[in-house]
């Protein structure tokens, strides 16, 4: 009886061993892409498995997004929305928009479209080596703050018309996030998108293993130079961002300081974090949210953290002797490399 049913088996397990060295042949046989170019002033890279290359499209909907949210491009739906024109938004505003109105309720304000004007205040006044006057952060904090505007019937309706828009710390990450939609629509399973630092990961890299993606070492290198690795993370079939690395640092009583302002009150935090990465399921995500826990500070962010299972943090933060010190999320210890 036992030996009718292994007989009658046979076929099938053969069938079954010849899939699978013709699926595996067919993964080493068919090559591994690789795309850089320019956007949104910076720089990606795109590596995916494929016969074909789709350079040309990635573009064709990186240049979407980039009419609809770079406040570069003197003629994307944002710049208009900046001028006050009256312009019905697209899709991927929309989406962007109301990702960012839910994340600036859920980190009470740390997460702000609306804080461009306090940054570039304080950006200057560093640069001159003096903080702007009360009056005009006062006078900022009147057009400053999520709740000053809303999307109403595919319009953007503000408060004050002094009040502007910039997605600049999560539009990265959505250009990831749609570049990583179009390589699935095109039956990709393996890929690597980045923009900026902000990393999107499916299957295995080249080496049939997961992507290794490097956390950098927070340095106050203006030019960037020094891409020194922290430390390095398996990430697949996820997203990744990092907030404060590319930043400028001051110190202040010994202490080393991110320039993050917090959009509440105008003025500089004076928390210690000096960077943030965090994994989530989408890049936008991810990138929102390591912009929040840059203002929020360690124990801001660990409340975030608790509500949001969902999401991993790797922080680098400043000890009361100045020196660098690591905290991450209890889960992303599986997916530190050795």
């Amino acid at each position: 009886m036992n030996k009718k049913k292994l007989i009658w088996q046979l076929p099938f397990l053969a069938i079954l061993v010849i899939g699978t060295i013709f699926i595996i042949r067919q993964q080493h046989v068919t090559p591994y892409q690789h795309d850089e170019g320019f956007i949104f002033g910076t720089i990606y890279h795109i590596t995916y498995q494929s016969d074909e290359n789709y350079q040309k499209e990635i573009e064709e909907e990186l240049q979407k997004v980039d009419q609809s949210l770079s406040p570069f491009n003197k003629g994307s739906i944002i710049s208009k929305i900046n001028r006050n024109e009256n312009i019905k938004v697209d899709e991927m505003f929309k989406e962007v928009f109301l990702l960012a109105e839910k994340i600036s309720k859920e980190t009470n304000g740390a997460f702000d479209i609306t804080v461009a004007p306090m940054v570039n205040t304080w950006g200057f006044g560093f640069k001159q080596g003096k903080a702007p006057s009360k009056e005009t952060i006062d006078s900022l904090r009147a057009i400053v703050g999520f709740e000053k505007v809303s999307l109403v019937n595919d319009y953007i309706k503000k408060q004050n018309p002094n009040t502007m828009l910039d997605c600049s710390a999560i539009a990265k990450g959505y250009g990831s996030d749609v570049v990583a939609r179009l390589l699935k629509k095109k039956g990709i399973e393996n890929f690597m998108v980045e923009i900026g630092g902000e990393v999107v990961t499916c299957g295995n890299s080249e080496k049939r293993v997961p992507w290794r993606i490097g956390v950098n070492k927070p340095t106050d290198d203006s030019l960037n130079t020094n891409t020194e690795l922290q430390t390095v993370l398996n990430v697949t079939d996820k997203a990744m961002a990092t907030s404060g690395n590319y930043r400028n640092f001051y110190y202040k009583n010994g202490k080393k300081y991110a320039h993050t302002i917090d959009p509440k009150t105008g003025y500089p935090v004076q928390h210690n974090i000096l960077s943030a990465t965090v994994i989530a399921n989408n890049c936008a995500t991810a990138d929102a949210f390591a912009t929040s826990f840059m203002v929020l500070g360690m124990d801001g962010t660990k409340k975030i953290l608790e509500q949001h299972p969902e999401l991993l943090a790797y922080l680098i933060y400043s000890d009361a002797q100045g020196k660098n010190r690591v905290w991450y999320s209890p889960s992303m210890k599986k997916i530190l490399a050795e």
